[in-house]
């Protein structure tokens, strides 16, 4: 049969109302001013409630402060192996996503086949892409036993998923959510392997958003949201006149997934800045001033001062995904208005240091 991809939805005022709410507090995200020591505490804060929701969604029964122990090797539960296992699985993936999108990697089926063999990787970090299914699957619930949802055909799969990678990358007309929400839909709907289609669709999700320029330091969890409104996020996305994906579920109507969704980021994004603006007062008031000094990108590069006394424009250009040139011309105009000092002025090793005006931002409660 012809193989379709984008689903029919409307942009409705709901939906418009709630990407304006997204775009005001991504502005404010960006612009608050936060040490460099209070966004490593909340980004870690997030990425934990990631996996212990995305994990939980699918019936991970640890808690978060035993996710906690477990991913710090501090911790380990009896007869909860495989929820050990699933929830490293999940953080390593998370991570390489985080890492693909600040190399600003191409989103491509050989990408998220790799993403999906690393939540399935039994703890391996160097992993090979997963191959599509093979077979028809189906998706039961869990007490009657019945048929919930029957996705496509095997056969189907490889050009279904072309379809959708296709789709993504030229879809540069549309607000990024509403990208990302669709794909999570497709993705979820082709369900292309026989386990772990959900915790890739939500990964998915995240690649398409921080690429596009919406991971906010990576500071939110949108599988928070998913989780808390559990059974409007099955209602949401369990659209179509059938069970069958032949019958009405590829041409269904998502308007109500998106809007799902677009609610979510909303507040998602909402609760950073609350999260940010509480931390800020505890933690960093007094240096608030000085922050305000230095513009997004060099608030980025402090990060990198906590990790190395010196660093490199080749370092710059993979925090940011910048080519060579661009990096150094960067470093130049950074050391020309007082940001950084140069450490080592040779052409090959050139190297810089933070300025002694700010070294106090990267001191502060280390």
């Amino acid at each position: 049969m012809p193989i379709k991809f984008v689903p029919n939805y409307v942009i409705t005022p709901k939906i418009m109302g709630y990407l304006m709410r997204i775009e005001a507090a991504k502005e404010k995200v960006l612009h608050l001013p936060l040490t460099p020591n209070v966004l490593r505490s909340l980004r870690e804060t997030a990425r934990l409630y990631t996996t212990h929701y995305s994990t939980m969604i699918e019936g991970n029964r640890l808690t978060v402060d035993q996710i906690e122990s477990v991913l710090q090797h501090k911790g380990h539960f009896p007869g909860r192996e495989r929820d050990e296992h699933e929830v490293k699985c999940y953080y390593e993936a998370l991570t390489q996503i985080e890492q693909l999108a600040a190399h600003d990697k191409p989103i491509t089926e050989n990408a998220i086949q790799i993403i999906h063999a690393l939540v399935m990787s039994n703890g391996k970090t160097k992993v090979k892409p997963t191959p599509y299914r093979g077979g028809q699957n189906v998706i039961k619930d869990s007490r009657t036993r019945t048929i919930v949802y029957m996705p496509s055909e095997a056969g189907d799969v490889k050009p279904l998923m072309s379809a959708m990678i296709s789709w993504i990358n030229k879809s540069t007309d549309l607000p990024c959510p509403i990208v990302a929400s669709i794909a999570h839909y497709q993705y979820a709907t082709i369900h292309p392997y026989y386990d772990g289609n959900g915790r890739t669709a939500r990964l998915l999700t995240t690649f398409i958003l921080h690429k596009g320029g919406y991971g906010l330091k990576g500071l939110y969890s949108l599988e928070e949201y998913y989780a808390r409104n559990l059974n409007a996020y099955y209602e949401a996305i369990s659209v179509g006149e059938s069970h069958n994906y032949y019958m009405g579920r590829a041409e269904s109507d998502i308007t109500q997934w998106i809007e799902y969704f677009t609610h979510g980021m909303a507040i998602a994004f909402e609760n950073i800045i609350k999260y940010m603006s509480q931390e800020d007062q505890h933690n960093s008031s007094d240096q608030t001033a000085l922050i305000k000094q230095l513009d997004p990108k060099q608030r980025k590069a402090l990060e990198l001062f906590q990790e190395f006394e010196t660093i490199t424009s080749q370092q710059i250009g993979q925090l940011f995904g910048f080519k060579p040139r661009t990096s150094a011309a960067l470093c130049a105009t950074w050391t020309k208005n007082g940001f950084l000092e140069m450490a080592d002025p040779s052409n090959k090793g050139r190297k810089y240091t933070l300025s002694k005006k700010y070294q106090e931002l990267i001191k502060a409660k280390k």
